[in-house]
């Protein structure tokens, strides 16, 4: 049954259809499958990862044609169930909220209170990296500086549009071939056999250092030092929490597909199938299971770059779980008119419509405007950013369903560079901005990326989604549940006949006042200025603050003073101009500090998870002696071939390195010839390669003492409190929070905490929990209570005494941590004071009183 989407509510179908995604019979099944927003979730998959038999087990799994299919009656599905299903069930029951439109979304004032350095990292096509370039022009209108960190191949894109870029490496036009041709989560035989998961991991791998470097290295072109102060990314960047976590900025994720675990529809990339029950559960843990896989394929990557950083590795449960764990702002550009938002996301979710840039000025060829005045508006066909497979079969399909139903079509060649006859009803069109072509069309046929998607509906055109994987379906699936185009037809099942059906379709009366229905709800929302209102809304504006000069951001402080003075960047250079001897009481600052604990459920599960962590990392230990100086060789045999790769692309070289079959010495010799400009010999380099090696050798046989140490010590004990602290959340109970461990002195308030509120709120359980038990369901009740708490009493007073160990020691490794790992605060420190002396001498942002700056410190000193 068709369910229409009525603005401002969002309920979870009433029937199976979003679960199975049962096609009707003119449009065959719809693949739920990996997107070019999620282009890295596709990578090699540890050897113990289920392909074949554990699926069953395991709970996920690809069919023919590209779907994730999740069995809800698995193993790992029931587990999340179990863990999930109170939160689910709590679905927040406010009214539904007021989305902002043309009226209210347009500011005051275009001045915000601090003025920040902002970074936004972006992975994916040129439709992904667009609607962030219209967010990036609105913040610098607010006094923002904003940098954009995206593909090499925008460079161009993002400086005509005004905005600072950076280049993260990595080939979108290489990412989309291959999803074309692994859509799902799971890769294909063939790509496994070809080597091809590999060459994504090391890309990955080279984007998770260059996004590290976008968010404090100089521009590569002014050379201007640049040091964030937040962050700005949509989720498969990856290194969005984690750079924030370094620095100690805020983070806000913006994206054009649901990421957030919901009750009200599945996750994009899932299927869901034996669902029984509850099928809000199912769709929210969908979500949980898609992150889970991905991390699987990830994880390994991006905890080997975070301890590159500086930061410690995140645990397998743990890293899927982050952004709920750490209620990371999240804000979703998609209109709610289309999509509204889930009555049980809570206030740090915004949906605020879809991004939108200014219309690019535009002169379109004589021979276009002679073809749109020749005749009825034609039918706009084009996949964008697509790479085909076999393109000349697209083509032809394309060309017969023309001729079936007669009409004239402007077909796009995209990246794919389709080619025709031209003829009076075809015309071949290349780039060509959507916002102007998208007047004068009478439909729309493509791939069903969101801002096409938007484009074409913002102009009331009837649309035809033809899917290849992501969020392409889910968008399709949407704009034909609002009546305003077909089902979507898969590209690897789309035909002349069912083309022309869907374009018929498209040019019946039904299908036109949909459109122009959804378009005048859209009229009124104004996205870009919306999101950037969501994003000064959840920054933490008074920690920010720099306390001499509040426009500019904190970023030192001046630890003499009771309380701290908070200091900017140019406030500490002034400061320091002046009174030099104050520079050893200014340590850095972290506005946003993210602390990412290890999840413990129970005191059982923590325990046996800790021991078994120690001794795969103890096993690590040992056979890293070998492992670990292979990896060493890998992984510099891999950074010559991107310097090679890198060089190619700045000198146009003709060279082909798309295939992994450079020997090491032609390697050798091209980097010591191109890319070493003092001619250092190769043996040097190699001498110091095997230095490497062996030190990679030594320190891991080395670390095996250390590691049984802090097993013992610091992570089993640890393990035992908090999962006997975790206890009660699993019958209801309430579990106080005594604060986070971050050094000794917070491990030693912690454990003194845990252990006094531990006795004191384990007595009062078993006095009050009987009686609540008592007064809502009478004597089985007060039964229930008293097992209650006396749970409560024996796992929290249990908690505190395990605590007097667990967290000192705890604190004291978290403090060793810090000491022994500080290259990375020292760069940091080293780039900000960069920039404060850059803003000095240039003149940028200077207060005209310096002598009034001077004196407030002073004053506040």
């Amino acid at each position: 049954m068709d369910r229409k989407i009525i603005p401002g509510h969002f309920e979870p179908p009433g029937d199976d259809s979003f679960l199975d995604h049962t096609p009707p019979p003119a449009y065959t099944s719809l693949p739920t499958i990996a997107s070019e927003r999620n282009l890295l979730d596709i990578a090699e998959l540890p050897g113990d990862f289920p392909l074949l038999g554990d699926t069953v087990e395991f709970g996920a799994n690809t069919k023919g044609d590209g779907r994730v299919e999740i069995d809800c009656n698995s193993r790992l599905s029931r587990s999340l169930t179990t863990l999930y299903h109170a939160h689910a069930r709590r679905v927040s029951k406010t009214p539904l909220p007021e989305y902002p439109t043309a009226a209210d979304a347009v500011p005051q004032s275009t001045a915000w209170a601090t003025k920040l350095n902002i970074v936004i990292q972006v992975v994916g096509s040129r439709g992904d990296v667009q609607p962030f370039i219209a967010l990036g022009t609105e913040l610098q209108r607010y006094g923002h500086r904003v940098r954009l960190a995206t593909h090499d191949m925008f460079g161009n894109f993002v400086r005509d549009s005004g905005l600072e870029f950076y280049p993260i490496g990595g080939n979108p036009a290489e990412l989309m071939a291959y999803m074309v041709k692994n859509p799902g989560l799971i890769p294909s035989m063939r790509s496994l056999v070809a080597g091809e998961i590999q060459k994504k991991r090391d890309m990955v791998e080279e984007m998770l250092g260059k996004f590290w470097d976008s968010c404090l290295q100089k521009d590569p072109v002014t050379r201007e030092p640049f040091v964030a102060d937040a962050i700005i990314a949509n989720p498969p960047s990856f290194a969005h929490i984690h750079c924030a976590q370094a620095l100690g900025v805020p983070v806000h994720l913006m994206f054009t597909m649901p990421w957030s675990s919901t009750t009200a529809f599945p996750h994009p990339l899932a299927n869901l199938t034996n669902v029984r029950g509850d099928v809000g559960i199912a769709n929210y843990i969908s979500y949980d299971v898609v992150e889970w896989m991905t991390w699987q394929g990830l994880g390994d990557i991006i905890n080997k770059w975070r301890k590159s950083i500086d930061l410690e590795e995140v645990a397998m449960f743990d890293g899927p779980m982050l952004t709920r764990a750490l209620n990371i702002p999240f804000t979703y550009c998609w209109s709610p008119a289309l999509v509204p938002k889930p009555a049980d996301w809570p206030s740090h979710i915004d949906v605020c419509g879809f991004f939108f840039r200014d219309t690019p000025e535009f002169l379109p060829p004589s021979d276009l405007v002679r073809f749109l005045d020749a005749g009825p508006p034609p039918v706009y066909i084009g996949f964008g950013s697509i790479v085909l497979e076999n393109p000349d079969k697209i083509v032809n399909t394309i060309l017969d369903a023309v001729r079936a139903t007669g009409i004239r079509a402007i077909i796009s060649k995209g990246w794919s560079d389709l080619a025709g006859s031209a003829s009076e009803d075809v015309y071949w069109i290349g780039e060509c901005p959507h916002e102007w072509l998208f007047q004068h069309v009478s439909a729309v046929v493509h791939h069903g990326g969101a801002g096409t998607t938007a484009c074409g509906l913002k102009n009331g055109k009837p649309t035809i989604i033809v899917p290849f994987f992501g969020d392409q379906p889910f968008w399709g699936e949407m704009v034909a549940k609002a009546g305003a185009g077909p089902r979507p037809i898969p590209h690897t099942e789309m035909t002349a006949d069912l083309l022309a059906e869907g374009i018929r379709y498209c040019l019946s009366n039904e299908a036109v006042a949909a459109a122009a229905s959804l378009a005048a709800n859209m009229e009124s929302e104004r996205g870009v200025r919306a999101a950037v209102q969501s994003f000064h809304r959840q920054l933490p504006l008074e920690r920010i603050r720099c306390d001499l000069i509040p426009e500019h951001p904190a970023v030192w402080v001046y630890s003499k003073s009771k309380p701290p003075i908070k200091l900017s960047k140019i406030a500490a250079e002034i400061i320091l101009v002046n009174t030099p001897a104050e520079s050893k009481h200014m340590k850095m600052y972290q506005s946003n500090p993210l602390i990412i604990e290890t999840t413990r459920w129970d005191p059982i599960s923590g325990g046996s998870s800790a021991v078994t962590a120690t001794a795969v990392d103890l096993a690590g230990s040992v056979t890293g002696i070998v492992s670990k100086p292979i990896g060493e060789w890998r992984g510099d045999r891999r950074r010559r071939a991107w310097d090679l790769r890198s060089l190619d692309r700045q000198n146009a070289s003709a060279v082909d390195h798309s295939k992994d079959e450079t020997s090491s010495a032609d390697l050798d010799r091209r980097v010591s010839t191109e890319s070493d400009p003092t001619g250092s010999p190769q043996a040097k380099r190699q001498g110091s390669l095997a230095g490497r090696m062996a030190a990679a050798s030594a320190k891991s046989i080395g670390s095996f003492v250390p590691t049984a140490l802090k097993g013992m010590m610091v992570d089993f004990p640890l393990a035992l409190t908090e999962g006997m602290k975790s206890v009660p959340n699993i019958y209801g109970g309430t579990v106080r929070d005594n604060g986070k461990v971050t050094d000794a002195k917070s491990g030693v308030v912690v454990a003194g905490k845990t252990f006094a509120w531990g006795f004191i709120d384990g007595l009062g359980d078993v006095v009050v929990q009987p009686y609540k038990g008592a007064r809502k369901e009478g004597a089985l009740g007060a039964m229930k209570g008293v097992g209650k708490g006396l749970t409560g009493l024996a796992t929290k007073s249990g908690a505190g005494m395990f605590g007097i160990l667990a967290y000192p020691t705890s604190g004291i490794s978290k403090s060793l941590w810090t000491a022994i790992h500080s290259g990375t605060r020292k760069e940091v420190a080293v780039q900000r004071h960069a920039e404060g002396v850059w803003m000095v001498k240039t003149g940028k942002a200077t207060p005209t009183n310096i002598e009034d700056v001077v004196s407030a410190f002073t004053r506040l000193r």
